[in-house]
């Protein structure tokens, strides 16, 4: 159902990250960040990650989304917001990333990997939805 919601007011401009959303619908069908995170799949998905798991949860904490790009693993954090006073990246704090860290070591153990890192994705949403790919930040499993 959200994928044909997406369907329906994602229209991709063909120049840059950008996307045209009609932002009031989705708001009173879906919660905001499931939304954002479900565009955030969809922007992984053309830029040619595949997508494992989706609010993969452990004993540390959740997952937003864990793909794979080529043999390498990666744990994304996603994070929303109008970016008015603080981007929401900024809102990946220390505590935050170390959930994130023991968590994808826990989804990581007993499994053969070449790579891993962990990536967040902000989507800004003023109207127009932008998309931001912050890759590998600052810790990776190499």
């Amino acid at each position: 159902m959200l994928k044909a919601l997406l369907r329906t007011f994602l229209k991709k401009k063909e120049d840059s990250s950008k996307f045209q959303a009609s932002t009031d619908d989705a708001k009173n069908n879906q919660k905001s960040w499931k939304i954002a995170e479900q565009i955030a799949a969809e922007y992984l998905k053309r830029k040619g990650y595949k997508i494992i798991e989706r609010n993969y949860r452990t004993p540390y904490g959740e997952i937003d989304i864990i793909a794979k790009l080529g043999s390498s693993f990666v744990f994304v954090e996603v994070k929303s917001g109008t970016g008015f006073r603080i981007n929401p990246s900024e809102r990946v704090d220390k505590i935050k990333y170390e959930k994130i860290y023991r968590s994808a070591e826990y989804y990581l153990k007993g499994k053969r990997y070449t790579r891993a890192q962990i990536d967040v994705v902000e989507v800004i949403d003023n109207g127009i939805i932008e998309i931001k790919h912050y890759k590998n930040v600052g810790w990776d499993f190499a």
